[in-house]
């Protein structure tokens, strides 16, 4: 008996973008979908944390994060990810409109694994997103 090739269902990367701008969301969803990921949206740091810590709800690959929203914004919100033990290790990206040194600096400690400044090229995004997918989160440095 001839067998066909075995067929594997790949479950495509997830990536939650949080940004309190409707455009800017469809920017990076659409150019996200088109390099194979599946996209999760919200509106802010409470909205991202709810579908989050969702039991049900798959754990995304990577995370992006806008600095500033309503409600609660990405720095509260990576400080409510980096202490939640199924999300501690998620990869996330801030993406800000801020991007002094200090930001960036702050950014590190807060424990984003990236930071992209807007406006941002959207290749360049996906290029980030698309590393910290196959890769996972870079080893924190010894203390």
């Amino acid at each position: 008996m001839e067998s066909g090739p075995s067929t594997v269902a790949v479950t495509p990367p997830l990536v939650l973008v949080c940004d309190d701008i409707e455009s800017i969301r469809d920017i990076i969803r659409i150019n996200l979908e088109l390099e194979g990921f599946d996209v999760l949206e919200a509106v802010d740091g409470h909205e991202a944390m709810s579908h989050l810590i969702d039991p049900s709800a798959r754990v995304p690959d990577v995370i992006l994060l806008d600095a500033q929203t309503p409600r609660r914004d990405g720095w509260w919100a990576i400080a409510a990810i980096r202490s939640h033990p199924r999300l501690r290790d998620v990869p996330t990206i801030l993406v800000t409109a801020s991007t002094s040194a200090h930001d960036r600096s702050e950014a590190a400690l807060a424990g984003f694994d990236a930071f992209v400044a807007k406006p941002f090229d959207p290749v360049e995004l996906v290029e980030v997103v698309s590393r910290l997918a196959a890769d996972g989160r870079p080893s924190a440095p010894a203390q």
